[in-house]
């Protein structure tokens, strides 16, 4: 079982505030990711339920036993940290059975989990080598192994990828969910890269200051954000975000002006929105295509990054910025003048407070 339960959860550093009332509730076998910027209380949210810090107020229930006043010993969790911490005087063999080794495991048993976990991360061959002769992602894979060795409750992963290059990173993080898969156990993931969330997580948690912003599906929060800090953060790149103005109010839908004068039609299935109010206009840059039709967007071209597959458009829009991701390969420059076409586009409508405007 690994099933973990925090309730109204506080974590205070003299008078900082780090955890503000966090409630989480998280499934046996569930691969959950924490996401945020920097500072946002994600690894600080982690070692909490690690044992490596003490909640100063609220609940921590692992398996449905609360674990406040358990050591991090006790609590039958294994956490892989940012730096590999492996033993460099020891051979990858000796790495993986030190902790079994410290608690008086059978030699035939411990054996038997290094044999598995080695198979399963594919270190065999490196059994008798030292961490000073692996490469980055194999020194990763011994320090997730001897976190399997342990059979935990469940794995606490804090920004293991971050000193992998980008190419070793992909590979990695394809590794771990393929792990998760095969072992099935509950996997908590510290990361600020919002593509290792959408990629490895069930459900996402976004921090913000020490909050709680959503929690959901990687789609769930790239088709419904709550509000426009998690709409910017999920997705790359981020969303655009426009200034409009409600002219024109009916059951079912709403009219927009954005861009200086240009008008939206934008279907709302209940709100309680009027003439003059202002929001923001959600528009992912993936939803906006080239062309030149009636209602179109004329915009000047800042910046073209041609990245083969898809070309990147950075443009003004009446002193607005937008950002457009168009497939294939564009003539295109720096000072020409395009058309953006969001005919179709999903929109996501904010108000004066960044939260979703309910129906949109």
């Amino acid at each position: 079982m690994g099933e973990i339960k925090l309730t109204d959860v506080k974590k205070s550093f003299g008078a900082v505030d780090v955890l503000k009332d966090i409630d989480l509730h998280i499934r046996d076998g569930e691969f959950v990711v924490f996401v945020g910027p920097s500072g946002c209380g994600k690894s600080t949210l982690l070692r909490t339920i690690a044992g490596l810090e003490k909640v100063t107020g609220g609940e921590i229930e692992i398996d449905g036993k609360r674990v406040n006043d358990v050591t991090a010993a006790d609590r039958g969790l294994a956490m892989v940290f940012q730096s590999y911490a492996l033993y460099p005087h020891m051979s990858v063999r000796q790495n993986l059975a030190f902790g079994l080794e410290n608690s008086n495991m059978p030699k035939q048993e411990i054996a038997e989990r290094i044999t598995e976990a080695a198979r399963m991360l594919e270190i065999e061959p490196y059994l008798e080598r030292r961490p000073g002769q692996l490469s980055g992602g194999q020194r990763q894979r011994v320090a997730i192994g001897r976190a399997i060795v342990r059979r935990p409750t469940a794995f606490l992963l804090d920004e293991p990828l971050s000193n992998l290059d980008a190419e070793l990173r992909v590979s990695t993080r394809a590794e771990i969910a393929a792990l998760h898969a095969r072992i099935g156990s509950t996997m908590i993931y510290v990361t600020h890269d919002q593509v290792e969330a959408m990629t490895l997580a069930h459900r996402i948690v976004v921090m913000r200051a020490g909050r709680i912003e959503q929690v959901g599906t990687p789609l769930d929060l790239y088709n419904t954000p709550a509000n426009r800090f998690v709409a910017g953060f999920i997705g790359a790149p981020h969303m655009n975000f426009l200034k409009g103005e409600v002219v024109e109010a009916e059951t079912g839908t709403v009219t927009l002006v954005i861009g200086g004068g240009h008008r939206l039609l934008v279907p709302i299935s209940h709100h309680k929105l009027s003439v003059g109010d202002k929001l923001t206009v959600g528009i992912r840059p993936q939803h906006i295509t080239l062309a030149n039709d009636p209602g179109s967007l004329a915009v000047k071209v800042r910046l073209v990054e041609a990245l083969g597959s898809e070309t990147v458009i950075h443009a003004d829009l009446n002193g607005e910025k937008l950002l457009a991701v168009v497939s294939g390969q564009k003539q295109i420059a720096p000072g020409d003048e395009a058309h953006f076409s969001i005919a179709g586009a999903p929109l996501h409508l904010f108000d004066d407070n960044g939260l979703r405007v309910k129906g949109a």
